[in-house]
């Protein structure tokens, strides 16, 4: 079952299009990745989705419900949850506090301090810490607050932008692992990056988008397969054996 529909999306910033006739589909219970390189529009398409930047044309369906024109906060009511690029903590407030910030939208203590223990559960580094304020803490140790303030909110959609961004080969792996065991835990992963070898081992499906246009998508296994992405990011054709390949977009 689809657990959010992008149709034909156009998005532009000062009557320039950024996005171009965008369609892609997330499955429920999967992770389906976005790749690209910079500037090609990637994040703007997690800002559409958000209604941060509002499509000029095309819509967005979430559980079949038109997200489209909704303000930012009811959009995120609806179930879907972002962790943003650069993870973008909050460096005064400490890491439970930072965490807290993610359930705002609940009321219900008992509520909040379950979800709180599957963070640390998650991340029991986090709960060695939950004092420290997060502006002290490493970057990758802040990329897990980061993750953890998106758990918070106990998401049906999990958008995650650029996660490997600026961290450690250690700390990436480290991320890639739960975010796999996020949506082993039921959550859909909508994953956003560029670093195709770690997102394509652990997604199930995958589109690649170039100047705002999705121009390939198929399985991860189709994808490293293809000539024309395996050109863009590793510079060699495809494995030999692999006549099959993702489907393209004219």
């Amino acid at each position: 079952m689809e657990e959010l529909r992008v149709e034909n999306v156009f998005t532009a910033y000062d009557r320039a299009d950024v996005l171009q006739d965008v369609s892609l589909t997330v499955e429920r219970g999967t992770i389906t990745c976005l790749l690209g390189s910079n500037g090609s529009g990637k994040t703007t398409l997690i800002r559409s989705i958000l209604g941060l930047t509002p499509p000029r044309r095309g819509r967005i369906l979430f559980g079949g419900r038109d997200l489209t024109g909704l303000q930012t906060h009811r959009i995120v009511a609806e179930g879907i949850a972002c962790i943003p690029e650069g993870r973008k903590v909050f460096p005064r407030l400490t890491v439970v506090e930072n965490l807290r910030l993610g359930a705002y939208l609940e009321e219900d203590a008992r509520v909040i301090q379950q979800h709180l223990d599957r963070v640390f559960a998650t991340f029991p580094r986090l709960a060695e810490r939950r004092q420290q304020l997060a502006g002290t803490m490493s970057g990758g140790e802040q990329a897990m607050v980061s993750i953890g303030r998106g758990m918070m909110s106990a998401p049906k959609l999990l958008m995650v932008d650029e996660p490997s961004l600026g961290l450690s080969p250690l700390f990436v792996m480290e991320n890639f692992a739960v975010i796999r065991r996020i949506n082993q835990q039921g959550v859909t992963v909508f994953l956003v990056e560029q670093n195709v070898h770690q997102t394509l081992a652990i997604a199930h499906r995958g589109y690649v988008l170039s100047q705002g246009r999705v121009v390939a998508q198929g399985t991860a296994s189709e994808l490293l397969a293809d000539e024309q992405v395996r050109a863009a990011y590793f510079g060699s054709g495809p494995p030999t054996g692999r006549p099959d390949g993702p489907r393209r977009n004219p």
